[in-house]
């Protein structure tokens, strides 16, 4: 790599298991086949992925700085640490990636150039505005980040989420999430799971991804493909006793969190989503990188932008999701749908540096 490289940034909290972390990895991949000199900047220590090493791995924790008293206080000083350490570490960059709330927050803060917010979820829907009590309050702590630097939202859905509820605040776009088909389709390779003739279903137990409803739904099938739940997360062992209750536990295996699910995915009958909202739906494109059939409610947002109508179920309707899982049990192949090629990360890193030079 040239010494004259350009430099991109993207910073996150931690590279623990979830879908906005492997994106980051694989849009820093994007960027490495451009020609830039890639560093990944995070808060927490964790890490469950396997690194590329290709790109450069920083750490600056947040934690300590939880002692300071209030969140716009410590935010403030905590980003004056991380303008200081990326300064002194790194260089100047021509850009950075902002990844997540807690990364959007103390960046929000930042005296650095050629900042960009990454969106990743329908914000309206992720801080629950629906429900919340200080809602005209949240909104209003919301806009005062992201009008601080222009936003690339991984949806459209995303996109019209954001703007519907925050505001044309700052200059915005979407761009999908970036797939890695190659290294999916060698990870995919390394091993070959010992089920056979399975449903899978990946991603963390947290609200949004209703397994309740997905387990609800195939406790009304005949359970002749056993269903497979990778990942981990608050709600599993609720997830495990309903399993009990249905009477499906001996049909339904909870497998946690695994760095490759690629080859679970590959091998599985058909692969299905649940979610009440996604942001770009990546398990869906990951799927269609590997052949693999997939199902899905028709969620806000990123599913419809993935697969074609008849693929797509109600969002909560236990009784259609359980004909979609029967008719998908009968004919897995009726629901295969084609991988889009301009996901691949150069082409999505190139959207980035294009959005990037008409912002800056």
């Amino acid at each position: 790599m040239s010494q004259n490289s350009k430099i991109a940034v993207l910073v996150i909290s931690c590279l623990q298991g979830g879908g906005a972390e492997r994106v980051v990895l694989t849009l820093g991949q994007g960027f490495y086949e451009l020609g830039y000199k890639v560093h990944i900047v995070r808060f927490k220590p964790l890490v469950e992925y396997k690194l590329n090493p290709n790109l450069n791995y920083h750490l600056l924790r947040y934690k300590p700085y939880k002692l300071i008293l209030g969140e716009t206080r410590r935010n403030k000083i905590f980003s004056r640490a991380l303008d200081s350490y990326i300064s002194n570490n790194i260089g100047k960059p021509d850009i950075i990636l902002s990844n997540l709330e807690r990364a959007d927050s103390v960046l929000s803060h930042s005296k650095l150039d050629n900042i960009i917010y990454v969106i990743h979820n329908t914000l309206s829907l992720s801080n629950q505005f629906e429900q919340v009590k200080n809602r005209d309050k949240l909104k209003t702590q919301l806009i005062d980040i992201y009008s601080k630097h222009p936003c690339v939202c991984v949806s459209h859905g995303v996109k019209e989420d954001f703007i519907a509820n925050i505001g044309k605040v700052s200059s915005i776009t979407a761009i999908h999430n970036p797939i890695d088909r190659d290294y999916i389709q060698r990870m995919a390779e390394t091993f070959v799971p010992e089920y056979h003739n399975y449903i899978i279903h990946v991603g963390s137990f947290k609200r949004a991804k209703r397994h309740d409803v997905l387990l609800k739904a195939y406790a009304q099938t005949d359970q002749s493909m056993p269903l497979l739940l990778l990942g981990q997360g608050k709600y599993k062992k609720e997830m495990e006793r309903l399993a009990v209750e249905l009477n499906i536990q001996d049909k339904v295996v909870f497998l946690g969190f695994q760095d490759n699910p690629f080859p679970f995915i590959k091998h599985a009958q058909f692969k299905i989503l649940t979610s009440d909202w996604e942001g770009f739906a990546l398990v869906i494109a990951e799927s269609l990188a590997l052949g693999t059939p997939v199902i899905s409610t028709d969620c806000p947002s990123g599913p419809s932008e993935l697969l074609p109508e008849d693929n797509l179920m109600p969002m909560n309707d236990i009784d259609a999701i359980a004909d979609k899982l029967k008719q998908a049990m009968t004919d897995p192949q009726q629901f295969d749908a084609p991988f889009d090629e301009a996901l691949l990360p150069v082409g999505i890193a190139q959207k980035y540096l294009e959005f990037a030079k008409d912002v800056f």
